[in-house]
This record gives C-alpha cells, structure tokens and sequence, in this order.
C-alpha cells in the first residue's frame, strides 16, 4: 500500500505564514549521487536509522539542501511533541516559499515510544500531515534503540516507504 497524498505538492507561498526558526538552508556534499535527502527536522529524529533499513536516500545534515536540480526531501521527525512540532515548523517554511526548488516529498514519523501514541500527538501529527504531501509513520523498533542493525529488523512500514520513495525519485 502506498502512502496517499495527504496534503499540498507545492509551496502555497505568501499566504503561508513563515515560521519564526527555520532550518538552515545548505548545499549538498558534491559528487553524492542518490534519489532523495533524509532531513531531520531535529537531532535525534531517526535519519541514520532511515538511510540504512531504506536505502536510496543520504542524511542532509539538518539543513535543506540546495542545488540547481530540485532536491528531493524526505523530511523526518520522532513521534514526541517537540518532534512533530520541529516538522510542523519545517512544511511551514517549505509551504510559504522560504526553500525554493525543493521537491518535498512528505514526512515520516518514526515512533519514540512503543505502544499507542496519546491521542494529543496523534492529533498533532494528522494536523500535520495535511501540510506535507505525504505522511509515512514508523513504529516502535525495540532492536533499534539496542543498537541492532536496521536491516536485521525491518518493520512491515519500511517496505511501502522504500517503494513509494523509489517511485517518486525515479527518472522520468
């Protein structure tokens, strides 16, 4: 099952009020040659973890990335409150303009707890998946936080997340 389009595909612009912080805007490491950035829109939000079990994709280091051909970005954040918060600040500066020739591609939520997510983040990360194009939810990986390897233990979630980020990044 692929992730549905949950919200617009391009910047919206002016009428989209601009964060107060945003993330930097960088240039990416040249000679890379990959389909997508990771972005985390917070230390800790899961990146290093993403690029290994979803392989196609690099780490942009907390800072958009910039270059004459439309990067596309994955943006990625925990499930936590500051987590969702740090994402939803992030579709704010990408929908009003602030990071120009971006190509976002939606956001994944990878889970900073196991069990259900209180109702208040859920909430909150529906809120915000209505900002993004599409929203992809990672769930609680014991192996993870033990250090285990990503690819050892892959939850069902990876697989539609790898084959929709493959499909939207594929030459035309």
């Amino acid at each position: 099952m692929s992730a549905e389009l949950t919200g617009p595909v391009a910047p919206q612009g002016a009428g989209v009020p601009r964060p107060e912080q945003g993330l930097p805007v960088a240039g990416p490491r040249p000679g890379t040659a990959h389909g997508w950035w990771w972005l985390g829109v917070h230390g800790g939000a899961g990146v290093s973890t993403l690029e290994r079990a979803v392989p196609g994709g690099q780490d942009a280091g907390l800072a958009w990335p910039a270059s004459a051909q439309s990067p596309a970005v994955v943006l990625v954040a925990r499930s936590s409150a500051n987590g969702i918060k740090a994402a939803q600040n992030a579709a704010r500066q990408w929908a009003s303009g602030m990071v120009p020739g971006v190509d976002l591609l939606g956001l994944v939520v990878v889970a900073d707890a196991p069990g259900r997510r209180p109702r208040v983040l859920q909430n909150l990360v529906r809120l915000v998946s209505g900002a993004v194009p599409r929203l992809w939810e990672i769930p609680w990986v014991e192996p993870w936080r033990l250090g285990e390897s990503p690819i050892a233990h892959l939850p069902k979630e990876c697989a539609p997340l790898a084959r929709d980020l493959s499909r939207l990044t594929r030459p035309a």
